[in-house]
């Protein structure tokens, strides 16, 4: 882990009642959410959907930082569909992700050098790495 040389945004939440039947709010109230647990008929979203939203945008802003770095001009459509399947084994939970990536007229070598060069500077990834089974799929 590399030291961290200047904190650029902190992000600050409180949550109250967990997954089952709980709220979030973000500390500046632009965030403020229910949270329920998958196939519940509670209304509100669970913390895979969140990490899902948070890695693919992301996600979709390190293909950006790396396309306009190669100079490269990305197509209208680009599109990054994330899944974060929550697992059960038998030492407990786990996640596994797959991030789907669409670049619609990139040429594929050239796409997939985008999208591998995301996955190393993209904080979510970075943050994952070793810890959560990840495909990233270029559709």
């Amino acid at each position: 882990m590399n030291p961290i040389a200047r904190v650029v945004y902190t992000a600050r939440t409180a949550t109250t009642g967990g997954r089952e039947n709980g709220t979030s709010r973000s500390s500046d109230g632009l965030l403020d959410i229910r949270l329920s647990i998958p196939g519940s008929a509670r209304i509100g979203t669970n913390p895979e959907q969140l990490l899902a939203a948070g890695w693919s945008a992301s996600f979709a802003s390190a293909v950006a930082s790396v396309a306009h770095e190669q100079k490269i001009t990305l197509p209208a459509g680009v599109r990054i569909d994330a899944e974060v399947d929550l697992n059960l084994g038998d030492d407990g939970y786990s996640l596994s992700t797959r991030l789907n990536v669409s670049l619609p007229g990139v040429e594929y070598n050239t796409a997939r050098a985008l999208i591998d060069e995301a996955h190393d500077i993209c904080p979510y990834s970075k943050a994952t790495r070793g810890n959560v089974q990840i495909a990233i799929n270029l559709l």
